[in-house]
C-alpha cells in the first residue's frame, strides 16, 4: 500500500488508536487480525475490537477502534486513491460483476501493474480493503462495486474516484429494496454519473432501461454486446472471436459458458478503454482464472458432470446457466440443483414460476428444488421433480438421484449456502 504516517491516520479516523512501540508508517490495513501482516493497521469492526490484541500479537503496527468503522475505511482508503496515478475501472452489473473483473484484471496485467478486487469484495468492507492494496507503483486499479439499493454505488464511487465505469448487465435484482428494474438501472448508473469528464463509461446494448441516465456528452460510451462497438463474432470454446471498435480480436478462454462470453465483451471493452495493446490481448486471456462457484466444472466418478454456479442468482443469470446447461450436456441427462433466488420482493413467486418455465424449456430431466420459494420452479413439463425446504434435506439420498453421464447444474442465491450441495456431489459422486 501507499504508505499513510500514524499522524495521518488519526486525523483521517477518530478513534482510539494503539500503535505498536517503535511504529512508523501502515503499509496495510486489516479487518480479519488472522490476515495481518508487518506494517497493518488492524481496524475493528463489530467484535473486532475484542482481537486488538490478536492482530497486535501478530504484527499490526498499531490498531484502531473507532465510533465509525466503515467510514474509518472508507478515509483510508480514499487517502491512499487520492496519493495514486493509477486508472481505476469500477464495475458494476446486475450479474456478471466477479467474473469481468476477473477476466479484465487477467487480460491486464501482463501490460501493467493491476491491483484487482479479491473475490467478490464489492462493498462498504470490500472496496477499501481493494484500495489498501494499491501500492506506488500499480498502474491499473479494477475495483467491483455493488449494492441493495440507491445511492450506495455512489458511495463506493466517492471512495475509488472511478476513470472507467463498467455496467455488465441490468436485470430484475433487489427489487425489495428498488422495487422495478428501472430504479436498478438508475442505481447502477450511479457509475457513470460519478466519472470524471473525459472518462469511459461501458454498458450492454441489451439495458435501454440506462438510456435516460447516460446522457453525458463529456464521456465517451461504448456499447458491447449485439450492434455495439464491440461485438461478439464467434465463440467456439475455447476460441473467443469479437469486432472491437472494426478491429478483430480473437483469444483463447477457459470456460464454455456464452454468458461468459458477454462478460468477456465487457472486459475487452474497459481493455480497450485502458489504451492496452489489442494485438496482445490474447497473452493475458491464456491467464484468466474465475472466482469459486461461477460455472466451476468438475468432473465427477460416473461420467458425471458438475457444473458449480451457486454464488448467487437472479431470474436472468438462472436463465443463462439453464441455457448452459443445455448447451452444455446435449443429449446427456440434464439435472438441475435450484435453491431460492433472494431479493426480489413482492414478485418473488411470479419470477420462481417463470424460471420454473425455463427449467422446462431447456429440456431438463430432473429438478432438485431447495428452499420456500423454490417450490414455484416445479413444473409438470418437467419429467422429474423433488422438493426440500432445506439443503439438509436436499443433500441426503442426492447420490441415489444421480445416474452415470449426468450433467447437473447447482444454483441458487448466496444467501442459500449452496455450496454445500456442490460440496456434496463433488465428495460423493456416482458409484
Amino acid at each position: 500500500m501507499i504508505p499513510l504516517s500514524l499522524d495521518e491516520v488519526r486525523s483521517l479516523c477518530p478513534g482510539t488508536i494503539d500503535p505498536a512501540a517503535g511504529a512508523g508508517e501502515i503499509t496495510g490495513f486489516q479487518i480479519d487480525s488472522r490476515r495481518i501482516e508487518p506494517g497493518d493497521l488492524f481496524v475493528a469492526i463489530g467484535r473486532g475490537a475484542d482481537f486488538a490484541g490478536e492482530a497486535r500479537d501478530n504484527g499490526a503496527i498499531a490498531t484502531l477502534v473507532s465510533n465509525d468503522p466503515f467510514g474509518a475505511l472508507a478515509a483510508l482508503a480514499s487517502a491512499v486513491r487520492a496519493r495514486s496515478h493509477a486508472l481505476v475501472v469500477g464495475i458494476t452489473g446486475s450479474t456478471g460483476k466477479t467474473s469481468t473483473k476477473d477476466i479484465l484484471a487477467a487480460l491486464c496485467r501482463p501490460h501493467a501493474r493491476t491491483v484487482a478486487a479479491a473475490g467478490g469484495h464489492n462493498n462498504e468492507i470490500g472496496l477499501p480493503l481493494t484500495l489498501a492494496r494499491i501500492e506506488p507503483e500499480t498502474e491499473i486499479v479494477i475495483a467491483e462495486m455493488g449494492m441493495r439499493g440507491l445511492g450506495q454505488i455512489a458511495e463506493l464511487c466517492a471512495i475509488a474516484r472511478p476513470d472507467i465505469g463498467v455496467i455488465t448487465s441490468i436485470g430484475p435484482v433487489h427489487l425489495e429494496l428498488l422495487g422495478t428494474v428501472e430504479r436498478v438501472a438508475q442505481a447502477k448508473a450511479e457509475v457513470v454519473l460519478a466519472l470524471p469528464a473525459g472518462g469511459t463509461a461501458v454498458i450492454p446494448t441489451a439495458a435501454p432501461e440506462l438510456d435516460p441516465f447516460v446522457r453525458r456528452g463529456d464521456l465517451e460510451i461504448v456499447r458491447f454486446g449485439p450492434g455495439g462497438d464491440i461485438e461478439l463474432e464467434r465463440f467456439e470454446p475455447p476460441v473467443l472471436a469479437a469486432r472491437v471498435d472494426g478491429h478483430r480480436v480473437e483469444i483463447e478462454v477457459p470456460f464454455t459458458a456464452r454468458y461468459q462470453a458477454a462478460n468477456t465483451l465487457a472486459a475487452l471493452a474497459a481493455y480497450r478503454a485502458l489504451g492496452l495493446p489489442l494485438d496482445r490481448v490474447g497473452v493475458g486471456a491464456l491467464e484468466i482464472v474465475l472466482s469459486r462457484w461461477r460455472g466451476e466444472e468438475l468432473d465427477l466418478p460416473g461420467g458425471v458432470l458438475l457444473i458449480n454456479d451457486c454464488y448467487n442468482a437472479n431470474p436472468v443469470s438462472m436463465r443463462a446457466a439453464l441455457d448452459h446447461l443445455a448447451e452444455r450436456a446435449g443429449s446427456r441427462r440434464k439435472v438441475a440443483v435450484l435453491g431460492d433466488m433472494a431479493e426480489l420482493g413482492p414478485a418473488a413467486p411470479e419470477l420462481h414460476r417463470d424460471v420454473g418455465r425455463a427449467v422446462a424449456d431447456a429440456g431438463v430431466h430432473l429438478l432438485v428444488a431447495i428452499g420456500p420459494l423454490a417450490c414455484g420452479y416445479l413444473d409438470a413439463r418437467i419429467p422429474a421433480t423433488r422438493w426440500t425446504p432445506s439443503i439438509q434435506e436436499a443433500v441426503v439420498g442426492l447420490q441415489e438421484l444421480l445416474a452415470p453421464g449426468d450433467v447437473v447444474l447447482v444454483k441458487g442465491s448466496r444467501s442459500m449456502g449452496l455450496e454445500a450441495v456442490g460440496d456434496a456431489l463433488a465428495g460423493v459422486g456416482v458409484a
